[in-house]
């Protein structure tokens, strides 16, 4: 029985484009874009997100960020705020990214203070989860989502986290041309929809939008978005091209 939540595709656009190539591509993947029967998002670097958001001309390209801190202001150098994100336009932001975590070192405390700091500031938070190479073939997939969900999620409550996205992304094929296979990745979301499940109630999760990231491309969107636990994709390298973003968003 096919779901009746709304596919959401994801670019992640990771440090990369200029204002010039932001505003050129926004406008090329528009007209793509029109019949697709997806939620498109673009998470843009910090510096092109008001350009973006102009360049759309109130289209349903959605503009969103990578990243934010958890407190609204202060002595926080390099960092940037919910608020701000907004007032430039921005509708959603990635939060927990295994570059985030692996790279920047965050704890699922300090991405749960952020989710809930999103959620205030009235931006959809997107949260990635996923288990590294070393977990995955130690068998400990389970142990490790489980861990990222309860504690990236504590406290938030049932209506809040129908408000979410959750982006399942082993970081085994984040970047590496290592897909998951789309079996895999479906008994991966339906193990995190039953976790959820038991939290916060079924209802909700059976409506939360759940997206597979890692070495998406377009020889793989349609075969992965077939899968009936999966909503979405999290497109990071294939984002950047235009072609490929625009027949990943145009999958069927």
């Amino acid at each position: 029985m096919e779901s009746d939540r709304q596919i959401v595709i994801t670019g992640n656009w990771k440090m990369n484009k200029s204002t010039e190539e932001t505003v050129a591509f926004v406008k090329g993947i528009l007209p793509k874009i029109e019949a697709a029967n997806a939620l498109i998002y673009l998470a843009v670097p910090f510096t092109v997100i008001q350009p973006a958001v102009e360049a759309t001309g109130g289209s349903k390209l959605v503009i969103g960020a990578q990243n934010m801190h958890d407190a609204t202001d202060g002595a926080f150098t390099g960092e940037i705020a919910g608020g701000m994100l907004k007032d430039v336009g921005a509708r959603f932001v990635i939060l927990g990214h295994s570059e985030r975590r692996h790279i920047f070192n965050e704890s699922n405390s300090f991405i749960n203070s952020k989710i809930k700091r999103a959620l205030l500031d009235e931006i959809q938070p997107v949260l990635c989860i996923g288990e590294t190479l070393e977990e995955h073939e130690s068998g400990k997939i389970e142990e490790v989502l489980y861990t990222q969900l309860k504690e990236s999620l504590e406290d938030i409550t049932p209506e809040q986290l129908a408000k979410m996205i959750i982006a399942y992304e082993p970081v085994w094929a984040i970047g590496t041309d290592k897909t998951a296979t789309p079996q895999h990745a479906q008994d991966t979301h339906r193990l995190c929809r039953d976790y959820l499940a038991d939290k916060w109630g079924k209802e909700v999760a059976d409506k939360i939008v759940m997206q597979y990231g890692g070495s998406v491309k377009p020889e793989n969107a349609k075969s992965l978005l077939e899968q009936p636990d999966i909503d979405g994709l999290l497109v990071g390298k294939a984002s950047l091209n235009l072609d490929f973003f625009s027949q990943i968003v145009n999958y069927r």
